[in-house]
């Protein structure tokens, strides 16, 4: 996982963009993992842990609607959640999770579930909603790689859009 934070740091300094991070299931591992490296200051802007239902309504801004209507894992609020933090942080991107890591489901959904999005310029806003599978520690883990993976990829993207 080390390799895939260093990689989305350099790949962000390279384009002069930065990210903040809002983390539900994950707990603060998705911005720990990505302050691990060196020089991650030159493109972290920071971070809100929204454990809690009711703070993701009150620090991010979703809708407590669609908090009422659909719980705390749901695509949309994911989506919420991203725009709020990128928002609140003035950073590039806003990259989001929220999900369900155990032991028990919640608001109705599996084990595993996980929403991820990324709040990007212009109002870009990219999901990757995954099914994981293993322990608590497992999912939460697999969670910050998926989002790092996510982020990496729209960053590629990105750079190929800007050169040819």
């Amino acid at each position: 996982m080390n390799a895939a934070a260093a990689g989305v740091l350099a790949a962000l300094v390279r384009g002069g963009s930065t990210v903040a991070v809002a983390e539900s299931l994950t707990g603060g591992l998705l911005g720990a993992t990505i302050t691990a490296r060196a020089g991650a200051s030159a493109a972290f802007r920071g971070g809100v842990i929204v454990y809690a239902t009711d703070l993701k309504a009150s620090l991010l801004g979703v809708p407590e609607d669609l908090l009422d209507r659909e719980g705390a894992v749901h695509p949309e609020v994911a989506a919420a959640m991203a725009r709020g933090v990128r928002d609140l942080a003035a950073a590039t991107y806003g990259l989001a999770v929220t999900g369900v890591a155990g032991p028990d489901p919640q608001d109705g959904k599996p084990v595993g579930t996980v929403h991820i999005a990324l709040s990007g310029p212009e109002s870009a806003l990219w999901h990757r909603d995954v099914s994981l599978a293993g322990s608590r520690e497992q999912i939460r883990e697999n969670t910050v790689w998926e989002s790092l993976d996510l982020l990496r990829s729209v960053l590629d993207a990105s750079v190929g859009e800007h050169t040819g």
